[in-house]
């Protein structure tokens, strides 16, 4: 799950919307820098905000995902955006060796879940969220939107331009220090993701031990799709320390991790992001 990204702007010249609402247990905030662009098409991102976190949400107990840890619904009664997600998630653990798996490890116990299998509930929220912020951008895009930010909580989805009329900048969190950046990224259509302990603690497990993950601090993944740059920083996270290596494999996606002795390590793609970048 990432966390802990945030819009560093301040309003400059001309028309915007700006909305913040709390959704998902976290802030989301919409930025629309296109005048032309009605509140009612918010109030439609918000929406469907909302929908996600009633389907997909694992602390509501009527959401279908809770449903289906429970043995309660079926696969096939879901709705087809959960079986969507599901595969996606499926291809994801099989592009991640297993590091990204929506799967509890196998000491958890439960009747059944999606795949029938017993112990293991799933939960997409490493997912889910960055797909949520991606279909929230869809919906201000149909409307005609050329200049919007989508913040879900870390998870950004960026096009066009800030209210200056300049690419977005987008602070990262430290992952130690509370009032210091780890680093400024100007950037423009992106999706940004960033995975980390931050306020929830050590969330992230290792599917491979059971154990959560040591070794790093933070991944920052910068590529075309929020969807998969959420995923792929879960999946490096969870890596440890080797995370860096297969994020250098990586193809259209850009990565910076910060390990736990604070060496900063990025792929050569990160430079044209990074504000300090030489």
């Amino acid at each position: 799950m990432s966390e802990q990204t945030y819009i560093q702007d301040a309003p400059g010249v001309g028309a915007h919307l700006h909305r913040l609402e709390h959704v998902m247990g976290m802030p989301i905030g919409v930025d629309v820098c296109d005048p032309e662009i009605e509140a009612s098409t918010v109030d439609r991102v918000y929406q469907w905000l909302r929908f996600v976190d009633a389907t997909f949400s694992t602390y509501k107990e009527d959401s279908e995902i809770s449903r289906l840890n429970r043995g309660e619904l079926a696969l096939e009664q879901t709705h087809p955006a959960v079986r969507s997600v599901l595969r996606r998630c499926e291809r994801l653990r099989a592009q991640t060796d297993g590091y990204f798996d929506i799967r509890a490890p196998l000491q958890s116990t439960v009747q059944t879940t999606a795949e029938g299998d017993p112990g293991r509930p799933i939960d997409p929220s490493g997912l889910v969220k960055g797909w949520s912020v991606a279909g929230a951008a869809r919906i201000l895009e149909r409307a005609g939107a050329r200049n919007y930010c989508v913040n879900a909580g870390g998870d950004a989805r960026l096009r066009g331009c800030s209210w200056n009329g300049e690419r977005w900048r987008v602070g990262i969190q430290h992952p130690t220090i509370r009032d210091r950046l780890a680093a400024v990224l100007v950037a423009s259509e992106v999706g940004i993701a960033t995975s980390g302990a931050y306020e929830r603690g050590e969330h992230i497990i290792d599917p491979h031990t059971g154990s959560p993950s040591e070794g790093v601090l933070s991944v920052t993944i910068v590529g075309p799709d929020v969807a998969t740059a959420d995923a792929y920083a879960t999946a490096a996270y969870a890596m440890g320390p080797k995370g860096a290596q297969w994020c250098a494999g990586l193809k259209d996606y850009a990565a910076m991790m910060i390990l736990a002795e604070g060496n900063v390590l990025s792929t050569p793609a990160m430079s044209r992001y990074r504000a300090d970048a030489p």
